[in-house]
């Protein structure tokens, strides 16, 4: 009777850690587990080899801690993510590239996140927050009352035109200054594209290519102000790079994490991986 018993609570443990194995992350977590994951393999780079030789005893302290995982500007791709192409570092292991976006209302000089399904109201001045868990390449576009989709990231006046953003580090589009939803009601659309490599049909589009110095090795972008995107191209991108993602809304109860945003990540892992994003905007 003891061995069945025995047997059984065996079983039973087995199922329920093979359940705690197969469950799965949602999005917020895979955002994070990206950042964690480069921290981790860059601590881990730097363990010393078997065997070292000690040290002097008059030598003290002479060992440099780890950086911690929170520490999100030293994130690995970080450094090169304004030279180019993002750096595959040696030992890459394919991670999830997420996104993390918000809407941002301004009452006075005071800003804060608010859920992205609110009805705002003439007057009322928004800016979106969008944040990358990896280096990358960014592009924002809206759709106003006109019907066009008119370019609002990459900017001429960030960085020249420059669209490659760094890893955790948060963006306010439009910069400078706020949408401010008039009489009219109506809907305005949003619509983000995230990469790790540039996108060649957005760029051939947002680009043009300035002379450049003849000693230069690259040619600087000139950005096209006049650049329009029709409803065929948005709907081709959202087509290509909409199903392999998964999207969380983050609605915190009042705490010291209360946040309210949206989180949508690609899985997958690639070196080409993407990930797009659609806000609607809601006045009357």
């Amino acid at each position: 009777m003891k061995a069945t018993w025995l047997g059984l609570l065996t079983g039973c443990l087995t199922v329920l850690a093979g359940q705690q194995g197969d469950k799965k992350l949602t999005a917020r977590e895979l955002f994070y587990s990206a950042v964690d994951d480069g921290a981790a393999s860059a601590a881990t780079q730097k363990k010393p080899a078997s065997n070292p030789k000690p040290k002097p005893a008059r030598k003290k302290n002479t060992e440099t801690a780890a950086a911690p995982v929170s520490a999100a500007p030293n994130h690995p791709h970080a450094a090169s993510a304004h030279q180019g192409a993002p750096v595959i570092l040696a030992g890459y292991k394919s991670r999830p590239l997420g996104l993390r976006y918000s809407i941002l209302k301004k009452s006075g000089n005071d800003e804060k996140e608010v859920d992205a399904d609110t009805v705002f109201h003439a007057g009322d001045r928004i800016r979106l927050a969008v944040e990358s868990n990896e280096p990358g390449y960014l592009y924002v576009v809206n759709r106003g009352s006109s019907g066009t989709w008119k370019l609002l990231f990459p900017a001429a006046e960030i960085k020249g035109g420059d669209n490659s953003v760094q890893g955790r580090t948060k963006y306010e589009i439009p910069s400078g200054y706020t949408f401010t939803f008039d009489e009219q009601p109506g809907e305005e659309k949003l619509f983000v594209v995230f990469s790790r490599q540039p996108e060649a049909d957005l760029e051939q589009l947002i680009y043009s290519l300035g002379q450049g110095s003849p000693s230069a090795t690259e040619k600087p972008k000139v950005l096209m102000a006049s650049a329009a995107f029709s409803d065929d191209m948005i709907g081709r991108l959202r087509n290509a790079y909409a199903r392999d993602l998964i999207i969380e809304k983050a609605d915190d109860e009042p705490g010291p994490k209360k946040e309210k945003a949206v989180y949508t990540v690609n899985p997958t892992g690639s070196a080409d991986s993407r990930v797009v994003a659609d806000i609607m905007l809601k006045h009357e």
